[in-house]
């Protein structure tokens, strides 16, 4: 089930819905404030700077991205670049929540003649897991294939309603190559109500819930799938599942990043003239997330500062990566450098860097792209990596990414790597910390 581009129509509904929910939990006064401080930038700099670089700069010397998208697409990725800059997360993350999220959906359902989704979905809230469960499941049927989704959003907003539609159309992707998939969406708690190792430990509660629910313990059937900061929690998950005793029974079959947020401050994650993320709203929700600074140093919260590949050799799923990315994002310096350290360990990765984008495109262009082939590009790309119908070309090529006879440098070894995250299981199975 593909729904088509985003229209004007779809921008009125949405603010329809919006509206209401941001008066019943914003602070009156303090929605003013924004909404005052909105006015000079949708009165004066949006459109000033929109009609220069569109129609009165040389085409060479636009930002990538404006190069390659046409005016709907350019007019709201400036928007988009202008409320992560500008709107505190508590406003942002009513844009994403399911009050808003959900009857839009339904309204974009039943604006393409659709009086309930042709692929059926649930809520789930079983033992502390809340999310989505996404697909024909039957306990008599078990699904040969599972994606365990955690979805994005600066660990502050965002929610599985919100990517309802981009994952109903991934699995409608998926099954012409797929006995009975399914995708189970988690619902985890968001900054600042929750901080660090909540997410994670929810996050490792979703696991469990899919490996004795819906695939009878066979690991090997379940992708793991993010994109921004869900990727990092993946990472984080595959670190951490890593010093398990059992791990090699345990580990997922594949994982798909999309525009992973690899470390949560970096001096590598650097403004660029496309992307709509800037570097320091990023390293602010990465620190609330955190909470403590020495944590912004600790694997299991910011991935990218794990250096040992024994570990990453450890953590990698069955079959390993694929990690998509835009050349324009904030977080590709990052991104690069996990692919290289992926590499070193001997990991398989499929890479898929689309030049002159930007941060998490596979699914941003499923709502603003114009084509239906440049539509549905991302989620096309991601379903065959999962099905394994098509493979994105990696510059290492297949012999050497998938050698196991290669002795992996003992940078940090098995008991010292066990010791430290039980210290941090300790931790996370005892979420009291808010």
């Amino acid at each position: 089930m593909i729904l088509t581009q985003i229209s004007y129509l779809d921008c009125v509904v949405f603010l329809i819905f919006l509206i209401p929910q941001l008066l019943l939990n914003v602070n009156i006064i303090r929605l003013i404030i924004c909404g005052v401080r909105m006015i000079p930038f949708f009165l004066i700099k949006l459109p000033s700077s929109f009609v220069i670089e569109r129609y009165f700069t040389h085409r060479l010397h636009r930002s990538p991205f404006v190069q390659r998208a046409p005016p709907f697409q350019d007019f709201v990725i400036r928007c988009v670049r202008y409320a992560f800059a500008n709107l505190p997360a508590n406003i942002g993350r009513v844009f994403f929540s399911k009050n808003v999220a959900l009857p839009f959906f339904t309204f974009r359902l039943f604006r393409h003649g659709y009086t309930h989704s042709p692929i059926p979905w649930r809520e789930i809230e079983v033992g502390g897991v809340r999310g989505l469960l996404i697909g024909h499941y039957k306990e008599d049927d078990l699904p040969e294939v599972v994606v365990y989704y955690l979805h994005g959003g600066g660990f502050s907003m965002g929610s599985a309603y919100f990517y309802l539609e981009p994952l109903l159309a991934l699995l409608s992707l998926m099954q012409p190559h797929w006995r009975n998939p399914v995708i189970f969406a988690l619902d985890y708690d968001l900054v600042p109500d929750k901080c660090y190792p909540v997410q994670l430990s929810q996050a490792k509660a979703g696991y469990e819930y899919v490996l004795s629910n819906l695939v009878n313990g066979e690991s090997e059937s379940v992708v793991v799938a993010g994109d921004s900061a869900g990727a990092t929690l993946i990472l984080s998950l595959l670190l951490y599942l890593a010093a398990e005793p059992n791990n090699e029974a345990r580990k997922p079959g594949f994982a798909t990043l999309i525009s992973p947020w690899v470390s949560l401050v970096s001096e590598n994650n650097r403004d660029t003239p496309s992307d709509f993320l800037n570097a320091a709203s990023l390293h602010l929700y990465g620190s609330q997330y955190a909470r403590k600074k020495q944590y912004l140093s600790d694997p299991l919260v910011s991935p990218g500062s794990c250096r040992y590949l024994d570990w990453w050799a450890r953590a990698a799923p069955c079959h390993g990566f694929y990690i998509t990315f835009g050349g324009e994002e904030v977080l590709g310096p990052e991104t690069r450098e996990l692919i290289s350290k992926l590499k070193k360990a001997k990991v398989k990765v499929m890479v898929n860097e689309e030049p002159g984008l930007i941060h998490a495109w596979a699914i941003a262009r499923l709502f603003l792209e114009e084509s239906d082939e440049e539509r549905t590009k991302g989620m096309r790309q991601l379903a065959a990596a999962i099905s394994g119908v098509h493979f994105i070309e990696s510059p290492t090529s297949s012999a050497e990414s998938s050698s196991t006879a290669v002795e992996l440098p003992k940078l940090y070894t098995k008991e010292e790597m066990e010791a430290y995250v039980k210290e941090m299981a300790n931790a996370i199975s005892g979420t009291t910390v808010t």
